[in-house]
């Protein structure tokens, strides 16, 4: 594969894009939004999308982005949280409360210390963006911590790992594309991610009950287009402003379209045969209790600034 280096980028007329879902995914209309907008602007700069893990795996675009080796990439951020432990606070159960909420956390001091951390890297955010999501069960309802145990649980992101740990869950790594193959297998017997990849990955077909997000939303997950900052700064600043143009209409979609995807994922899922069980105010007190003591406690012991991040982060209204 081809390398483009930095030197090389202002004469560049391409940048490739990678993710790893469908075409039908939102995170692939985002992108799609970011192409189209830009080719439409003339300014002599094509965005290629390579979808479906086609360019790289999963949890393999963080570092390829941050070395120039590719140019941009629409990747939960806590999938890089290995290089950045910062950003497995883009994970940390029962931060966000709604989508409103997490609109606000986008455009606070809190993001504005996770963008530092990503500039350090050669990174940053083009389109912010933050997707709710649920619990799937093999078998059984997942709604509280106690349904958990003694189960196969892959969970999203190292905080979610720490806190069905402590409930007593055993716990399966995998992205979320590997989660039909891991229910269809027996590998799991429950899972939580995305309404957005539930949906996407054909979840319904391999699962007997699905918790949405809906009043409550234990889960909720960074997923922002990400661009690496070199590849950015050697663009024309005809090429950058078109860039921002079409990032900013990307973002405002995005915004309405996780809203959306709560409700469609629970009658894409009703309508499938799968019972719908939803997570009380309780439940998800009982749940956040147990992130306190497990996951906010463990990252705050194990990132140096750790607690500044997680205060900055809960003092978003």
């Amino acid at each position: 594969m081809a390398l483009v280096s930095s030197a090389a980028i202002a004469n560049a007329t391409e940048l490739r894009l990678s993710h790893q879902w469908s075409n039908k995914d939102v995170r692939h209309q985002v992108a799609q939004i970011v192409a189209d907008e830009v080719a439409a602007a003339n300014v002599d700069l094509d965005i290629k999308i390579f979808g479906s893990q086609s360019l790289f795996k999963a949890r393999e675009q963080y570092k390829p982005l941050s070395r120039g080796q590719l140019d941009m990439t629409v990747l939960p951020l806590s999938y890089a949280g290995g290089q950045q432990p910062a950003f497995n606070l883009t994970l940390m159960p029962g931060l966000v409360k709604n989508h409103d909420h997490a609109a606000r956390l986008s455009n606070s001091p809190f993001m504005d210390a996770l963008e530092e951390k990503m500039a350090e890297d050669d990174v940053m955010v083009l389109v912010h963006g933050y997707l709710a999501g649920g619990f799937v069960g093999k078998d059984k309802c997942i709604t509280k911590p106690e349904d958990v145990a003694g189960l196969q649980t892959r969970a999203a992101g190292k905080s979610f790992e720490q806190m069905l740990a402590g409930a007593g869950a055993s716990i399966a790594s995998m992205a979320s594309s590997e989660l039909y193959n891991g229910l269809q297998t027996g590998v799991l017997q429950a899972a939580n991610t995305s309404s957005s990849s539930f949906v996407s990955y054909r979840i319904y077909e391999q699962v007997s009950c699905y918790t949405p997000a809906g009043d409550v939303a234990l889960w909720f997950m960074y997923q922002p287009l990400l661009m690496n900052k070199s590849t950015f700064d050697g663009l024309t600043t005809a090429q950058q402003d078109a860039l921002l143009k079409a990032a900013a209409k990307a973002e405002a979609y995005y915004l309405e379209e996780a809203k959306k995807e709560d409700a469609a994922s629970t009658k894409v899922f009703s309508d499938a045969g799968v019972t719908i069980a939803n997570m009380t105010a309780e439940d998800f007190e009982a749940w956040r209790n147990l992130a306190k003591e497990t996951s906010y406690a463990s990252f705050v012991a194990e990132v140096p600034d750790g607690q500044a991040l997680l205060d900055l982060a809960l003092s978003v209204e």
